[in-house]
């Protein structure tokens, strides 16, 4: 049975010890998702607090973080989402993310109802993906793909 969180300091407690856990046993998110034969940007996502796991990926995680069994089930709980606290953000990676919507956020809508008339693009039947692709001009990118279904608003 799928059980859910009403307070997410669980969760945020647990995504502080899995942090730990992963940078003392030098693993990679990447190490951590072929654990649970799931992408990487899902449990990294999941770990982080965000979602939650299947049993068998949530065993898997918390094995190869050297956490017990509660962790385990925790991570299967569906979490209260929602990590980044009202206002602006202040880490700087997360706030370019920000500054993109504010610079791009309207243009995006535009193009998306353009092409697909009035709705909203699903972050549930969602995939993300993060690549470093080299620059021509020196230096890398960064191309981050999402991936989500458009779901049309429908009038009642």
């Amino acid at each position: 049975m799928a059980h859910a969180q009403t307070d997410p300091q669980a969760r945020q407690e647990l995504a502080i010890a899995a942090v730990e856990a992963k940078g003392r046993k030098d693993l990679s998110w990447q190490e951590l998702a072929d654990a649970a034969g799931l992408s990487v940007a899902f449990v990294t996502a999941a770990v982080l607090g965000q979602h939650a796991l299947p049993a068998d990926a949530a065993r898997a995680v918390a094995g190869r973080l050297g956490l017990d069994d509660d962790a385990a089930l925790l991570l299967q709980t569906i979490p209260l989402r929602g990590s980044i606290p009202g206002g602006v953000p202040t880490d700087p990676t997360i706030y370019r993310f920000y500054e993109m919507l504010q610079v791009y956020g309207t243009t995006l809508k535009a193009l998306i109802h353009e092409q697909f008339g009035d709705g909203i693009i699903s972050a549930v039947n969602f995939k993300l993906d993060v690549q470093k692709v080299e620059d021509p001009e020196g230096g890398s990118r960064a191309v981050i793909t999402l991936d989500g279904k458009y779901l049309p608003t429908k009038p009642f």
